[in-house]
């Protein structure tokens, strides 16, 4: 694969010419009149261009989000933001196009594999264990969930994001378990099957986007009717009806509360462990992510953008190395 520019690292004055994919193509209004503002997007991250106003239309007609364009231009800064100022762009066929280093991606994901297969020989139920693998030993569903992401604009949202945030989830909701004495396997099993819905919920196909299953049922729900679907389809009963129930209400109760997008609060202590540890994977994504975003700090260590993934706070950087000796250069 091709080096991948490395969009948060540009600076104001740098030259650009690169492919990229466009995940938003915006229209604006403005005092100066009506615009265009497209944001550019690699695996490394995404980069708005400057407002395409009407004498420049031309450049930029029939561009849409997913497509994928050859842009020349230069990085400025506006405000404090950086933006593309875009002098040339051509419209790319998809076709012989690494998506891969167009897309938001996690990159190699075989150690997170290695992390779920361990946790699965770790489950000593034979029928919690045979539940999970019905998912798990599928090649086919092994394929989707490590390409699919998270979320479409949140959390993970990336290719490979729903396979490590299962893992980050897997992570918190073992050591909660610990100290509140639930049954640690029976969290693990819902850390696995709590967001499977997802693979029939998003589409990673040049953009993430919702399917038309998302906004009828919900990944939740999906991903309860999923799990109805593999055991209604074992060859032998899986589990039995009591423990089915009890699987189902770990999938279903996750997102806590019904404004949520669960249609049951959690009723057991696996259920609200593994709610929190949902909870605790994706606030603290979304905060990561949004303390490493360059354009929001031009101004100190408070954010200029409120971050809807965090009830529309201000992130603040905190700088201190606390009297930590500095670390000795490698090498």
């Amino acid at each position: 694969m091709s080096r991948v520019l490395d969009l948060p690292s540009l600076r104001p004055g740098e030259r650009v010419q690169d492919t990229f994919l466009v995940l938003d193509a915006e229209q604006k209004s403005f005092d100066g009149g009506a615009c265009t503002v497209l944001t550019f997007g690699n695996a490394s991250g995404r980069l708005a261009s400057a407002p395409f106003w009407d004498r420049e239309q031309a450049m930029v007609d029939g561009v849409r989000r997913g497509h994928v364009v050859q842009v020349l231009g230069e990085v400025a800064d506006y405000r404090g933001r950086r933006q593309l100022r875009v002098t040339s762009l051509r419209l790319l066929p998809p076709a012989g196009v690494e998506l891969g280093r167009l897309m938001p991606s996690v990159g190699d994901v075989s150690r997170l594999w290695e992390t779920v297969d361990a946790w699965r020989a770790e489950i000593r139920g034979p029928r919690l264990a045979a539940v999970v693998d019905l998912f798990y030993t599928d090649a086919d569903f092994r394929g989707r969930y490590e390409r699919c992401p998270a979320s479409v604009a949140g959390h993970h949202a990336a290719l490979g994001g729903l396979l490590q945030h299962t893992v980050e989830v897997g992570a918190i909701a073992r050591t909660i378990a610990r100290a509140a004495g639930a049954d640690i396997e029976v969290v693990l099993a819902g850390a696995l099957l709590h967001d499977i819905g997802k693979i029939e919920a998003y589409s990673w196909d040049g953009v993430f986007d919702y399917t038309d299953a998302h906004y009828l049922v919900g990944h939740v729900v999906l991903g309860a009717a999923m799990l109805e679907r593999r055991l209604d389809e074992a060859p032998e009963p899986a589990c039995t009806p009591a423990e089915r129930r009890l699987l189902q209400h770990l999938i279903l109760s996750h997102h806590g509360r019904l404004e949520y997008g669960s249609p049951v609060p959690p009723l057991t202590l696996e259920a609200e462990v593994l709610h929190w540890a949902d909870n605790a994977s994706a606030r603290t994504a979304s905060m990561a992510e949004a303390l490493h975003d360059v354009d929001a700090f031009a101004d100190g260590p408070i954010s200029q953008k409120r971050v809807w993934q965090l009830d529309n706070r201000r992130p603040y950087r905190c700088a201190s190395d606390w009297g930590r000796p500095a670390q000795a250069p490698d090498g």
